[in-house]
């Protein structure tokens, strides 16, 4: 029995792949930049003698930069994601480093691989720009998923600050020095924003626009309405926070019942290709005696055809809409 190891070695280069971009992430802009750090990156760059306008105009450049890029080639796939996730490269930057780590794989796969030169090149390339797409999903994933886990507490922080007499933009200051990252981060900036003159309404609606998120759609309008026809600003906020919460509940709820369905769709659409790299490592000659055949390309795209419908109908039967 021959066992061939090229079907790992891919495996092994795509993940060497996620390993670089991050590690190049880290090293350019250091701990302040990770979402696991307990002080906000805002507060950690003016703790390094950054002054206060030059720090909110790195950050609002860093926030909207990736949307004004939309129109360069191919990159108009990442730059919705990458705004979410709020990746600090600048878009050109980001396409530099596809390109590294597509050279950085066809290298990978000349070393371990026997394919054509022309197949090498062609699995670099989707590596390179999948790779950074994967990254970037990711991230973004994970930054939306943990402003929604803050945006209750937060909430309910500045219900507490204006019901002791804070004004409303001190209240979001307050938020911007408690909260850790991500939502920290954006709190900060609007409260420099507000402290140079915006409208605080403006600032949290561009905000929700940014980061699509319809929690922080309803906290614009609401403070928006407050300021043009008045009320009590803290018991509006505060309905708004148990309005966040139970929806925030909901998605969870949601998504534990889900949860079973969305493994089960993705084990059936992995297993098809976990097999097939199995069979090609264990058994390599496997399906020499029909690879010449007539019948065997248009197989294949058929089979691949099938792969693909199975993953979107899956997605869409687990896609709850709440």
């Amino acid at each position: 029995m021959v066992f061939s190891a090229e079907p790992i070695i891919y495996g092994l280069v795509f993940i060497a792949v996620l390993v670089v971009v991050e590690g190049l992430y880290l090293t350019v802009f250091g701990k302040s930049i990770s979402l696991n750090s307990r002080v906000n990156r805002r507060l950690e760059l003016l703790e390094k003698g950054g002054g206060r306008e030059q720090v909110l105009e790195q950050l609002r450049k860093e926030m909207t930069q990736h949307l004004k890029s939309q129109s360069i080639p191919l990159y108009s796939v990442l730059a919705s994601k990458a705004q979410k996730a709020n990746i600090a490269f600048t878009p050109p930057q980001l396409i530099m480093i596809m390109g590294v780590l597509a050279g950085f794989a066809y290298v990978g796969l000349t070393f371990g691989t026997t394919a054509e030169a022309g197949v090498r090149i062609l699995i670099s390339v989707v590596m390179g720009v999948g790779g950074v797409y994967v990254w970037i999903n990711n991230k973004a994933k994970k930054r939306t998923s943990m402003i929604e886990e803050q945006l209750p507490d937060s909430v309910e922080l500045m219900v507490r600050s204006l019901r002791v007499g804070h004004p409303f933009s001190s209240a979001v200051g307050i938020v911007s020095k408690e909260v850790p990252d991500p939502l920290g981060t954006e709190m900060g900036v609007i409260a420099d924003e507000a402290a140079y003159g915006r409208d605080m309404g403006e600032s949290l609606k561009q905000m929700a626009e940014r980061l699509d998120m319809q929690d922080l759609r309803f906290l614009a309008v609401a403070v928006t309405i407050q300021q043009q026809s008045g009320g009590n600003l803290a018991e509006i906020l505060d309905g708004l926070a148990k309005v966040i919460r139970a929806r925030f509940r909901l998605f969870r709820r949601v998504k534990a019942i889900t949860a079973e369905a969305k493994w089960s769709g993705m084990f059936l659409s992995v297993f098809p290709l976990v097999a097939l790299v199995g069979i090609n490592v264990i058994q390599p000659n496997y399906y020499d005696d029909v690879k010449e055949t007539a019948a065997f390309i248009p197989a294949c795209i058929i089979v691949a055809g099938f792969l693909i419908a199975n993953i979107f109908v899956m997605r869409s039967l687990v896609n709850i809409k709440v």
